[in-house]
């Protein structure tokens, strides 16, 4: 049986369930701006930065919407949260996670958010031991779809793309890693991915924990 030569796991709905604190604490800040805040709006940004991003915000909210204060606002309020609340991991990552170190396969996040925060809400978790690599989208040029994150984080610890597998809620990241020719499981999160994209993936479930059983039984 082959298992999988690394595993990578985005952050922000996959890991935690800050994607839905992230757009809660956005309305507040919308708000305080004179902005209205709609889910529908916000789903459309799940799983995108960069150049996307700021292209849906801007459609969203106009070419004046102050898209930096903004988010480092929204930010700061998370982080603040976090810190004194602490920040609970999904259902069956630890469970996966346990999995993955007693084979010793090596796990790596590749994420969206800055790689500063990345690894300050590992360690918050208590999971920042189990992962040996992390990359965050300032440390990449291009954002997801594009296969640049997951193609680096292969890169770095030294494994064929074919070897890896990728665990994702959004849209963006199941066609990341579908672009860079990398296995990929979804696990859905605040957005069920459309149809199509769903179909490039090896397989979907509902929590990290359903991954082990498919992993072993392959």
């Amino acid at each position: 049986m082959a298992f999988p030569k690394l595993l990578i796991f985005d952050m922000d709905g996959l890991l935690f369930d800050t994607e839905r604190m992230f757009m809660n604490l956005r309305a507040k800040v919308l708000e305080k701006h004179g902005y209205v805040h709609r889910e529908e709006d916000y789903l459309r940004t799940v799983g995108t930065a960069g150049d996307l991003l700021y292209q849906i915000l801007e459609e969203i909210y106009g070419p004046e919407y102050p898209i930096q204060t903004i988010t480092q606002e929204t930010r700061m309020l998370q982080k603040a949260y976090i810190r004194e609340h602490g920040l609970p991991v999904k259902p069956g990552i630890s469970d996966l996670l346990k999995w993955a170190a007693e084979r010793e396969i090596p796990c790596c996040v590749a994420s969206s958010s800055q790689a500063e925060f990345v690894d300050e809400f590992l360690k918050i978790a208590g999971i920042r031991d189990f992962f040996s690599s992390l990359i965050g989208g300032d440390q990449v040029t291009h954002a997801k779809p594009d296969p640049e994150i997951f193609l680096s984080a292969c890169a770095y610890n030294k494994t064929k793309p074919s070897d890896a597998l990728v665990l994702e809620d959004s849209e963006n990241g199941i066609l990341a890693a579908s672009n860079g020719g990398i296995p990929v499981i979804c696990i859905p999160d605040l957005k069920v991915p459309k149809e199509e994209v769903l179909s490039k993936a090896e397989a979907v479930f509902e929590t990290a924990a359903q991954v082990i059983p498919w992993l072993e039984t392959r």
